[in-house]
């Protein structure tokens, strides 16, 4: 999904916004819908909403780690089609019990090169902004060789929300989306040249 390049730095990136909850009645799709109108506000990448709601997978259930070997089932091949080709990400995570959500960790548990030299940042939100979840998130992004950006954007359900259940960002919220976008932006073209030779491996793997 990257526009032609200059030795190897892409003149217009990708990113990918993962909405990580599929739970009825969830607060995730306003907050997953702000950040893409934000960010659809900017000229320098193109963005795309990625609902797991669209992407049913079962509890990883591949025979080989996605890093060792092409993917069996098809469930996986085509979750791994639809990463591949954006060059970073942002995810959008509630907080449950401390942590991210099961069905985002098993999402990001069933790839490995789809995800490898690329950028990543957190939008979250929660009693406590969800910066547990994202604390977790980080740990596991790092392994999978993505570039966790430092910038976080942390949401109140008990703040910035009317009842509980309409999200009202403030203007400090926005000024930290486009932080964060700017660090994810700018990773996401600076690790191109890394993922210049993936493509076979990308393939291989998926």
């Amino acid at each position: 999904m990257t526009t032609s390049s200059r030795a190897g730095v892409p003149d217009m990136i990708s990113i990918g916004i993962i909405l990580g909850s599929t739970r009825p009645n969830r607060n995730g799709p306003q907050v997953a819908q702000w950040v893409l109108d934000t960010a659809s506000r900017r000229g320098d990448a193109e963005f795309e909403l990625i609902d797991l709601r669209d992407h049913p997978l079962p509890h990883l259930d591949e025979p080989v780690a996605p890093m060792l070997g092409p993917s069996v089932h098809e469930h996986t091949r085509a979750w791994a089609e639809q990463i591949a080709p954006f060059d970073s990400f942002v995810i959008v995570t509630p907080e449950y019990n401390h942590s991210a959500p099961g069905v985002l960790k098993n999402a990001i548990d069933h790839l490995f090169a789809q995800w490898a030299d690329k950028a990543v940042g957190f939008v979250s939100y929660g009693a406590g902004g969800g910066v547990r979840a994202v604390e977790h998130l980080r740990n596991v992004c790092g392994a999978l060789r993505m570039a966790v950006v430092s910038h976080q954007v942390a949401i109140s359900v008990l703040t910035d929300f009317e009842n509980y259940t309409t999200f009202t960002p403030g203007d400090r919220h926005t000024a930290a989306l486009n932080t964060l976008l700017d660090q994810v932006v700018a990773w996401g073209a600076a690790l191109a040249p890394l993922r210049q030779p993936s493509a076979e491996t990308t393939l291989a793997h998926s």
